[in-house]
């Protein structure tokens, strides 16, 4: 008895109007691996940084963003508490994510 889980029945009880949603990432191996193979070092970061900033608003089916799962981001974020924290056990810790939403390109 006790024993709670993170994910049921809300990944996160308590959240701001600002976590729903789904975000709009791209995969930054695909980009790698793909459209700027023939770069590395900074100059890779730069037109990695580049692409991020001049992305479409929708990246829904498209393959630079295969691989990164369509997910609210409550359940992004309350997967990672999981991961980190255990399971949901009696006394598990309270998890303070930080630097989630931190902007690769800058």
């Amino acid at each position: 008895g006790k024993i709670w889980e993170l994910a049921d029945p809300v990944v996160s009880p308590a959240y701001t109007k600002g976590l729903e949603g789904q975000p709009n990432e791209v995969k930054l191996k695909y980009l790698a691996d793909n459209d700027f193979a023939h770069l590395s070092g900074q100059a890779l970061k730069d037109a990695i940084s580049d692409y991020i900033r001049n992305k479409d608003q929708d990246l829904t089916g498209k393959m630079v963003s295969q691989g990164t799962t369509p997910r609210r981001l409550t359940d992004l974020i309350g997967s990672l508490c999981d991961l980190t924290s255990g399971s949901g056990d009696k006394g598990t810790p309270i998890v303070l994510v930080q630097g989630y939403f931190d902007n690769y390109t800058k």
